[in-house]
């Protein structure tokens, strides 16, 4: 009988491979994605340094009064738009984009897609 790895065990083993890849720089911070069941966060990392420069969650107040519900494309599209305005503030333009071994579709998808349109390039 075979037996499948866990989908939480292969998105692990994606994110190790991509963060062997790449890492953020204070030039070029890296914009990490995760989300769970009910929410996703967002954080600005600068991975020399080891801090998080910036970060976004549905979870926040202010950005939770804004949303319907926490865990749909609308929601990730809405943290894109809010991380993105809160590292620009910070004078931060351009990062790299760790999508966190999740596929990229729907709302991983959808809050590249609105982070970019906000002013991040990436």
């Amino acid at each position: 009988m075979v037996s499948k790895e866990s989908r939480t065990k292969v998105r692990e083993n994606k994110h190790r491979k991509i963060r062997n890849r790449f890492s953020g720089t204070a030039e070029r911070p890296r914009l990490a994605v995760f989300r769970s069941n009910m929410h996703m966060y967002a954080q600005i990392i600068d991975d020399v340094a080891g801090t998080t420069l910036c970060s976004a969650c549905t979870v926040q107040k202010e950005v939770k009064e804004q949303l319907e519900k926490t865990n749909d494309v609308a929601a990730a599209a809405y943290l894109g738009t809010v991380i993105a305005k809160r590292a620009l503030e910070k004078g931060i333009t351009t990062v790299v984009f760790d999508r966190g071994g999740f596929i990229y579709q729907g709302k991983i998808k959808a809050l590249a897609d609105a982070a970019r349109e906000a002013g991040l390039q990436f």
